[in-house]
C-alpha cells in the first residue's frame, strides 16, 4: 500500500500502490478543485508535492501550470501517480467549494469529547465509507471504502426489501450481518491503520439511508416497501453499538442520524446541514446522485425534497459490462472520426492496460456520445445501421446480435454498449429530472431562478457537467450553476460526532424537511414521460 500525508492537517490516506494522487485524495475526503473531473483539461488540481517519488513533468501538464508554479514543486493531482510515501500540501480551494467549507467550520467547533476516538459511516445502497477520527483534535486518521456486502440480496433497496418479504424468519437477520459485517471490517481496517485499538472507541456515528439505518438496527424495514411507505422509526437512534454486534469498545456508542420519510435519509438530511441549505435566502437545489436519487430544494422559506428510483446504473451497476469505478474501468469516451477514444482507470503513458469493463461515468459519456454522433435518438432506441452507408465513420460501430443492435465501445476484449445499457440510463435520466421538475412546480418558480445546484455523493464528484447536460439528466439551464460539494453525507456524520449541536440542529432539520411523495404528485406519469425523452444535439 502507498501513503499519502497531508501537510495541514497530518492526515494520512492510505491507496493501492500506482493510484492516481487526485482520486486518492477525494475518496480519503481532502477537496481538491477538479472542475473537469481528474481528465486533465482544466489544470485546477493543483498541489504542492513536498515529499516523495514523483514522475516526469509531462508536456500537457507542463503547459497547464505557471513557470512560478513548477518552480514552487506544483503539479496537477490528477497528472501523479501515488508509489511509496508521499506528503502533500493541499492549495486554496476555488471560491464553488465556499458553501462545503462553510458547512465544514462546525465541525470543528467541538463540544462534545476532549479525548478517544470516533468512527463515522456513510452507508449507501452500493459503497461504504468509513473514517476513524481523533476527537482531541478533529483529524481524521485513516478511512476505508467498500462495496456493501447486501449486494448479494439485491443491488437497490426495494429488492433487498423483497428479500425479507421472501425470507420473513430470516430475512432481517441475513441483512444485519452482512452490514455489520463490512462495518467491523472496515473499523478493523482503519484501526490498524492508524494504530488504534477498538477498545479505544468512544462514538460511532452513522448516516445512511431509511433502509439501511433500519436493516443496521436489524429493525423491520417491509414497511418502507408497501404503501403508505411509512418506516419504524424517523427519530436519531442511539445504543450501545454492542448490541447490533458491532466489535468496538465496550461503552462505544453508536448514533444513527434522524431521517425524515422512508426515502430521504439520514444521509441527505446530513448532506442538506452540510451545504447550510436551511440558511439560504435563494432558490437553491440538492442532488445527491446515486441509487435512490435524492432532491432538496430550498425555497422561499420552505425545504423540500424528493426521491427517485434512478437505479444503479449510474454507478455501474445493471449495465452489461458495468463494474464499479475501479481500475480498469471506461471512465471516459469520446467518438471521433478515427475512432473511438477510451479513458481507463489506472491507466498510465507507459503502463497501458486493457479495459475490464465501464462504470457509471463511463456509461453515461458513451450515451451523451452516442446522442451527440447521432447514433441513438432522442427516444433512446439505437438508429438502423442500414441507414449508414459503409463509407461512414460510424458504420463498423453498430453490429446486429440477433435483433438486438449494439455499439461496439472496444473490439479486444470485446465491450459492447446494448439497448438495455442505453435504457437504464434512460430511466435513471427520467427519474431524476422528474423530480427535479415537480420540486420546481410546487415551489411555483423556473428552472432559471435557481441560483444554484449542489451535487452531493462520491459518485456525483466524478461526473462532469458536460455529460449530465449532455443526456439530459440535468437541464441546460443550470450548466453553469453546479457546485461539486462531494460526499456531504460522510461529512455530516463527521460534525455529529464532534458536536452535540450539530446533532441538535439536523435533528430539527429533520423535522423542518417537507417530503413530497412523487406519485401523488399531479400529472407526474406525464413529467416522468416528458423526462424520458433525450436531448438533441
Amino acid at each position: 500500500m502507498a501513503r499519502i500525508w497531508i501537510r495541514q492537517t497530518g492526515k494520512s490516506i492510505s491507496c493501492q500502490e500506482g493510484a492516481n494522487l487526485l482520486d486518492a485524495l477525494l475518496e480519503g475526503g481532502a477537496f481538491v478543485d477538479n472542475p473537469c473531473s481528474g481528465k486533465g483539461i482544466c489544470g485546477k488540481c493543483k498541489v504542492r508535492i513536498c515529499q516523495g517519488e514523483l514522475p516526469a513533468m509531462s508536456e500537457t501538464e507542463r503547459a497547464l501550470l505557471k513557470p512560478e508554479e513548477i518552480e514552487a514543486g506544483i503539479r496537477l493531482s490528477c497528472m501523479i501517480d501515488v508509489n511509496g510515501t508521499m506528503e502533500v500540501e493541499l492549495l486554496k480551494k476555488e471560491r464553488k467549494h465556499e458553501v462545503l467549507t462553510k458547512g465544514y467550520i462546525p465541525a470543528f467547533e467541538k463540544d462534545h469529547f476532549d479525548e478517544g476516538y470516533g468512527i463515522v459511516i456513510d452507508i449507501g445502497t452500493t459503497t461504504v465509507v468509513t473514517a476513524l477520527v481523533e476527537l482531541s483534535t478533529g483529524q481524521e486518521l485513516a478511512s476505508a471504502s467498500m462495496i456493501n456486502a447486501q449486494k448479494h440480496y439485491g443491488l437497490d433497496v426495494l429488492t433487498r426489501i423483497t428479500y425479507e418479504y421472501e425470507h420473513p424468519e430470516t430475512g432481517v437477520k441475513d441483512l444485519q450481518e452482512a452490514i455489520v459485517q463490512s462495518v467491523n471490517g472496515m473499523i478493523g481496517e482503519v484501526c490498524e491503520e492508524a494504530g488504534v485499538s477498538r477498545e479505544e472507541i468512544r462514538e460511532i456515528d452513522v448516516a445512511a439511508n431509511c433502509t439501511m439505518t433500519h436493516m443496521l438496527l436489524g429493525v423491520d424495514a417491509r414497511s418502507i416497501g408497501r404503501s403508505p411507505y411509512r418506516p419504524e422509526f424517523t427519530k436519531a437512534q442511539e445504543l450501545p453499538a454492542s448490541r447490533i454486534g458491532i466489535e468496538a469498545g465496550k461503552d462505544t456508542v453508536l448514533y444513527c442520524l434522524p431521517q425524515v420519510s422512508a426515502y430521504i435519509g439520514a444521509d441527505i438530511v446530513a448532506g442538506t446541514y452540510v451545504c447550510e441549505l436551511q440558511k439560504e435566502k435563494g432558490h437553491v437545489l440538492f442532488i445527491d446522485i446515486g441509487t435512490n436519487g435524492e432532491i432538496v430544494l430550498t425555497s422561499n422559506g420552505r425545504i423540500l425534497c424528493c426521491s427517485c428510483a434512478a437505479g444503479p446504473a449510474l454507478e455501474g451497476m445493471n449495465i452489461s459490462a458495468g463494474m464499479r469505478a475501479a481500475q480498469g474501468a471506461i471512465e471516459d469516451v469520446k467518438i471521433t472520426e478515427e475512432g473511438v477514444k477510451i479513458q481507463v482507470i489506472g491507466n498510465r503513458e507507459d503502463d497501458r492496460q486493457e479495459p475490464a469493463g465501464i462504470c457509471g461515468s463511463g456509461i453515461l459519456a458513451v450515451v451523451k456520445e452516442l446522442l451527440r454522433t447521432g447514433l441513438v435518438k432522442k427516444t433512446g432506441a439505437f438508429i438502423k445501421k442500414d441507414r449508414l452507408s459503409p463509407e461512414d465513420y460510424r458504420f463498423p460501430m453498430l453490429q446486429l446480435n440477433g435483433t438486438k443492435r449494439e455499439f461496439i465501445l472496444h473490439e479486444k476484449p470485446q465491450i459492447l454498449v446494448t439497448q438495455g445499457d442505453v435504457r437504464q440510463v434512460q430511466l435513471a435520466k427520467g427519474a431524476i429530472l422528474s423530480g427535479f421538475t415537480a420540486l420546481l412546480r410546487e415551489a411555483q418558480i423556473d428552472m432559471e431562478d435557481l441560483d444554484k445546484v449542489m451535487i452531493a455523493g462520491q459518485f456525483g464528484a466524478h461526473l462532469p457537467a458536460d455529460s449530465l447536460i449532455g443526456t439530459g439528466i440535468l437541464p441546460d439551464a443550470v450548466k453553469d450553476k453546479l457546485v461539486y460539494v462531494g460526499n456531504s453525507s460522510k461529512t455530516g456524520a463527521y460534525m455529529a460526532l464532534m458536536s452535540k449541536k450539530a446533532k441538535q440542529e439536523m435533528e430539527k432539520l429533520a423535522e423542518e424537511m417537507e417530503y413530497m411523495e412523487l406519485a401523488e404528485t399531479e400529472n407526474y406519469e406525464r413529467i416522468f414521460t416528458d423526462s424520458m425523452i433525450f436531448p438533441t444535439f
